[in-house]
């Protein structure tokens, strides 16, 4: 027998020790570089969560928090005081401007509610002929840009639409039978685009209701009314409240249905009509309340959400859909299947429709009489034509990089980092979406009408840059969200182990927390980009010549009697949003498998 074999495991690790798994030698720590991990090397470092958020912060502070101070302070300038007071004293232009806004977010809320939570109840809970159908294009009114969705209801119901001049000729009336104009045009405009609100929320509830709970009140005798009034109300009662705020601060928002069905006395409209005319003190005066207004009905929202607990306690058992058997409630389900489908497609086929009509055919005809493919043509050919397009493109795509790499770290800050002032960085993201895009467009020209810090001593008023800039704050929320929501099915052990096995901070984030974010990150990105593409509220007040996008070109087109050019611009605007929900439907699809397959190759 020989001796005993030699170890060859050096009893004190030498300076290039072996990395764990792979084998390869990691390089010594020298001072340098032990000092970057304690300053920012990863997140049990004091200090990491400051400096990751400071820069952050600083943004959020510079555009969009000081804007709204420097907008405030603009209202208080030579006529602040007076400006104020009209608001308070009552009479003149002011007060009822903010007393008809507060009536039409409020008429839109009943309105909604009851179409909402009337198609999400009869979709959930009964079987029919045509319900698929329904439920496949439900939500194609509230997926058109705001101006062309505004457009197509102008052109459908207006005085000079389709329908009532059809009627008219179907009656031989003298007049448009049942046109809508005014608030009762502003109000059909709404109740077509914002009922979605409701119908999610309240079917998401509906859908997670345990059907024993009703079933138990039939069978103690109690009727319909007094099940709806004692149990599915309550029930359905924070779904409800939340879509009720987010349609009234929608609502108060809402410039391009004013605009189009001529309600002049309407918060946003005054905010255009005095930027118009030049006078910024009463504008900043309208913007600051109505920011004002608007920021309080989303606090509000916040702190009912906390207060509430959306967790279903019901074992997962979905309520059973209920077959219509009567003959005659066949058919009439049949009829109310086809009536609400053509209700449903009437405006995006009509913006196809008109698209295709000759500019200048359409005088006192109930459809257009010429129709041509040249406005497609000259959109493309001509290089005037073709530049809001551009300028769409550029800029919603300057916007959504900024709003990814911003979005992204704050949403990991929130949802990863333990510091202070984490719930104000939360609140200060999501002002901008509880501003509306007038207030935002005001803010902007308050804050940048002279050279500061945040603009490098440039004034930023009549470039190409004030627009990137005003639809990265209107749409950083989204991506902030969608960024959001996605890492929080994130297990934060996957990026612990990472960090366990010697990565630096970055690396784990980049090649671990990222990749599985970004399904969401992308859903996120498209829905900026394509909501960047519409924008109309905020750029019809900061365009200029060159910087026109779709959305304005759009607009003048339509007062320069060029119809159907414009439709065919609108034609586009649509086309893109709906690749764009198929593309985010197939991530939110995929979202689940992806993340599973990541944790297997991380």
């Amino acid at each position: 027998m020989g001796g005993a074999p030699v170890s060859t495991i050096p009893a004190t690790p030498s300076p290039a020790t072996v990395a764990p798994i792979t084998g390869e030698p990691t390089p010594p720590r020298g001072p340098r570089r032990r000092l970057a991990d304690r300053f920012a090397g990863g997140t049990g470092s004091r200090w990491f969560p400051y400096v990751l958020v400071f820069p952050l912060a600083l943004i959020l502070f510079g555009y969009v928090v000081q804007p709204m101070f420097a907008t405030f302070a603009e209202s208080v300038g030579v006529d602040g005081v007076e400006n104020y007071g009209s608001f308070v004293t009552g009479g003149g232009v002011a007060r009822s401007s903010l007393v008809t806004s507060l009536i039409i977010s409020a008429a839109s809320v009943l309105l909604c509610g009851v179409v909402g939570v009337a198609m999400a109840f009869l979709l959930k809970r009964f079987s029919f002929p045509g319900r698929k159908l329904i439920e496949a294009i439900i939500l194609v009114p509230a997926a058109l840009p705001p101006l062309i969705g505004a457009i197509s209801f102008q052109l459908l119901y207006s005085e000079t639409g389709i329908l009532p001049r059809g009627l008219q000729q179907l009656f031989g009336a003298e007049n448009p039978v049942l046109p809508f104009s005014g608030i009762a045009g502003v109000l059909v405009v709404h109740t077509f685009t914002m009922y979605p609100y409701f119908y999610l929320s309240a079917s998401a509830a509906l859908s997670g209701m345990d059907p024993s709970v009703e079933e138990a009140a039939y069978n103690l005798g109690a009727g319909r009314v007094r099940v709806w009034r004692t149990v599915l109300l309550p029930m359905l009662t924070p779904a409800l409240v939340s879509a009720s705020l987010l349609v009234f601060m929608t609502s108060l928002a809402s410039y391009t249905a004013p605009l189009l069905f001529g309600v002049d006395q309407t918060m946003t409209m005054q905010i255009y009509i005095n930027r118009t005319n030049g006078d910024l003190p009463m504008a900043s005066t309208y913007a600051s309340v109505l920011g004002v207004v608007s920021v309080l009905f989303l606090l509000g929202m916040r702190w009912y959400e906390g207060r509430r607990s959306y967790r279903s306690q019901s074992k997962g058992v979905a309520a059973h859909r209920r077959e219509i058997t009567n003959p005659l409630g066949k058919w009439l389900a049949l009829a109310a299947s086809i009536l609400a489908t053509a209700v449903l497609l009437a405006p995006v086929a009509t913006i196809a429709l008109v698209a295709f009509s000759q500019d200048g055919s359409w005088t006192t005809e109930v459809i257009p009489a010429a129709y041509t493919t040249q406005n497609f043509v000259t959109i493309f050919s001509d290089p005037a034509a073709f530049q809001p397009i551009l300028n769409s493109l550029q800029m919603s795509l300057i916007a959504t990089v900024a709003c990814v790499v911003v979005g992204v770290l704050i949403a990991y800050a929130v949802r990863r980092l333990d510091f202070r002032g984490r719930g104000l960085l939360d609140v200060a993201v999501m002002l901008a979406w509880a501003l509306p895009g007038t207030v935002v467009a005001i803010n902007l020209i308050s804050a940048f009408s002279t050279g500061n810090a945040f603009s490098f001593g440039q004034v930023l008023i009549g470039t190409f840059w004030i627009m990137p800039l005003a639809y990265f704050v209107r749409f950083l929320p989204l991506v902030f969200r969608s960024s959001s929501a996605t890492l929080a099915q994130i297990d934060p052990s996957l990026e612990e182990a990472a960090r366990n096995l010697g990565a630096s901070w970055w690396r784990a984030f980049g090649t671990v927390t990222l990749r599985l974010m970004l399904p969401g990150v992308v859903a996120g990105a498209l829905l900026a980009f394509v909501h960047g593409v519409g924008e109309f509220v905020a750029s019809v007040l900061i365009y200029t010549s060159e910087t026109a996008p779709i959305s304005v070109e759009i607009n003048n087109r339509m007062y320069s009697f060029e119809v159907g050019t414009a439709a065919a611009y609108g034609m586009l605007q649509v086309v893109l949003i709906f690749v764009v929900m198929v593309v985010s439907g197939r991530l939110d699809g995929g979202r689940r498998s992806s993340r599973e397959a990541a944790r297997w190759t991380a």
